[in-house]
């Protein structure tokens, strides 16, 4: 099988897998992190190959979906690349930057798998987190939810442990604070650092607007 015989095989096997997905972990959030990665990797000194298949394998089986299980998505994805006789390494590779990536595991002191590669899909999938595209997967996973939009005596917590950022119930406007703004100074490379301020500086505006609108002041 050739690369891009794979990567067209591993684009069938997601769609297929995430047809009834929520909205904002489907198969069209895959496919943008896959293009922001491979636009990244344009300026990186990177495998391509290993950030494609993480790309689009990074949200196969999400923990927030099954319960917080950590462990369905790179054991699915593993056994999706042992299918294709896909190289040991790689697989070995692909399936630590799924297991490593998260936002969440940013609360785990002691991660200790990093590469090139991970910076890049890492990079590539915090950036559909923020901007006009983030604020609509964020209310959009609230309403999934059942979520208040704010509510002013509610303020966000910004000392969560893991657990306690995994089991938040908070309204959705507590998420912004409690992650989507601090990505802006988690990215990782050039290109993720100069896309990540100009949507960090929009979604600035839209808590301005929010306000305004909540208050009765426009």
């Amino acid at each position: 099988m050739t690369k891009n015989q794979l990567i067209e095989t591993t684009i069938a096997f997601v769609k297929q897998e995430l047809h009834d997905a929520e909205g904002g972990h489907d198969w069209f959030h895959t496919q943008r992190v896959y293009n922001n990665a491979k636009l990244i990797s344009k300026s990186e000194d990177v495998d391509l190959t290993v950030v494609s298949l993480a790309a689009l394998l990074h949200d196969i089986a999400d923990s927030k979906f099954h319960n917080g299980d950590e462990t369905i998505g790179p054991r699915k994805a593993s056994e999706f690349l042992l299918k294709q006789n896909v190289d040991s390494i790689i697989i070995e590779h692909v399936t630590n930057i799924i297991e490593h990536m998260s936002f969440k595991n940013s609360f785990d002191l002691n991660t200790s798998f990093t590469s090139k590669e991970m910076e890049v899909v890492q990079d590539a999938d915090r950036l559909d987190a923020i901007g006009a595209i983030g604020i609509a997967r964020c209310f959009n996973y609230g309403g999934f939810k059942n979520r208040a939009l704010y509510h002013p005596d509610i303020a966000p917590n910004l000392n969560m442990t893991k657990e306690e950022y995994k089991s938040a119930k908070a309204p959705t406007i507590n998420h912004f604070y409690e992650k989507l703004l601090m990505l802006k100074d988690q990215m990782n490379t050039k290109t993720g650092k100069r896309i990540a301020a100009s949507r960090h500086k929009y979604m600035e505006g839209f808590l301005d607007q929010f306000y305004a609108e909540w208050n009765g002041e426009k």
